[in-house]
């Protein structure tokens, strides 16, 4: 097989899509600890957190519509665009040393907005760019250059807080988008439209691939646990880190190992060709019960750091292998808008973590959401085992 890389397509896609993650890598570290800085609050958190979120999730479906009706690149560019307008507002916002909460939470809906349309381009790119037998290889490549830049990111949010400040991460973020676009706008891949129809029609379509494989929507089912169970990590992590782990590095130090773990699981994925790949993807996601049960007793920072990372490993395994499947099983027509389904489940539970998380807190203190959310997320995901097709899948020797 030739290396995804050689082509030229994929170089401009691969370059682009580094660009944006490493922007995007650092700015949830920034934001956590800039809204902890200003305000002290889980809630206020949550809240910044939710309103990225929730206008992702409503609008998800609709953005597969129109990367299946349009040519995903151009979709993809005029996200890449909103977004860096969205995170130089932000950025500038902190920068002017007086952050206003409402103003956060608008650029976060943009950004989020944006997200919505922007996602559901990247299977069609990936299709767009690859020939079919590389396609798991590069997907192993952008899982990687997720790891990367995830552990790369938070080391660059820590060294701008704790020195100039978080606002110039935001502005790192912009510029990232900026020369994602530029890159994005030598890319040209082909593109089939959808006949002229009802945008009701297209989304029963699509909706209508995910309800006829049961391994996909019991996985989907199980991956929003999984989101539904970071979202209490990520809402409660960091005021326990900062409160009983050590202070801002022992949770900065837990997202570069999250961020190492997951580049080490893509490096196995890329070398492993499972015969069944989503139930091994699936048992390898259940790890996540452990970081989420340590934080629950407030163990040692290094029993959180070590597990965190090997939660993420679990990750890195399954993304390449799961989108290299759903490419190789969905009709290439409809796959913007079933890789739209796919985020909306998989993704649906993060706001309800992030809004119940502090209230539980406040209720019955942080250790019982966080072991709570530890049976579900472990339950959920070896729980799919139960399902024929997860335990019959098996991954095509050329996925076309």
């Amino acid at each position: 097989m030739a290396h995804p890389l050689r082509g030229r397509r994929f170089r401009l896609l691969f370059a682009a899509r580094v660009l944006s993650m490493t922007g995007d890598a650092a700015v949830p570290a920034a934001l956590a600890l800039a809204v902890v800085r200003a305000t002290g609050s889980a809630s206020a958190l949550a809240l910044v957190l939710g309103c990225a979120m929730v206008p992702r999730l409503v609008l998800l479906p609709i953005g597969g519509v129109v990367a299946d009706r349009f040519n995903a690149r151009t979709v993809a560019l005029g996200t890449d665009l909103i977004g860096c307008g969205a995170q130089l507002f932000a950025g500038l916002e902190l920068l002017g040393g007086e952050p206003r909460l409402w103003h956060l939470a608008v650029a976060q809906v943009i950004g989020g907005t944006a997200s919505a349309f922007q996602t559901p381009t990247i299977s069609p790119l990936v299709n767009g760019s690859v020939a079919a037998t590389d396609r798991q290889r590069a997907n192993a490549l952008l899982s990687m250059a997720n790891g990367a830049t995830r552990l790369a990111g938070p080391a660059l949010a820590g060294t701008f807080v704790l020195t100039v400040g978080p606002g110039w991460t935001f502005v790192l973020d912009s510029a990232s988008f900026a020369l994602s676009a530029a890159l994005l706008a030598l890319l040209h891949v082909p593109h089939v439209p959808l006949p002229r129809r009802s945008v009701r029609a297209d989304l029963a379509e699509g909706w209508a691939e995910v309800r006829a494989r049961d391994w996909y929507w019991s996985s989907l089912i199980a991956h929003s646990v999984w989101n539904g169970a970071a979202g209490v990590l990520l809402t409660l992590g960091p005021l326990i880190a900062v409160d009983r782990l050590g202070g801002e590095g022992a949770w900065i130090a837990t997202l570069q190992a999250g961020a190492a773990g997951l580049l080490v699981g893509s490096l196995i994925a890329a070398r492993i060709r499972p015969r069944h790949p989503v139930l091994v993807a699936n048992l390898g996601l259940a790890t996540y019960a452990l970081p989420l049960a340590l934080l629950a007793v407030a163990a040692p920072a290094p029993l959180v750091i070590g597990a965190y990372g090997l939660a993420l490993a679990g990750l890195g395994v399954l993304s390449p292998i799961w989108e290299t499947v759903v490419q190789a099983s969905i009709p290439e027509h409809a796959l913007a808008r079933v890789t739209s389904y796919d985020w909306l489940l998989s993704l649906a539970a993060a706001p309800l973590g992030y809004t119940l998380a502090p209230w539980a807190a406040a209720h019955w203190g942080p250790g019982v959401p966080l072991m709570v959310s530890a049976v579900l997320v472990g339950g959920a995901c070896l729980g799919t085992a139960a399902f024929p097709g997860v335990r019959r899948l098996t991954l095509p020797a050329h996925p076309a």
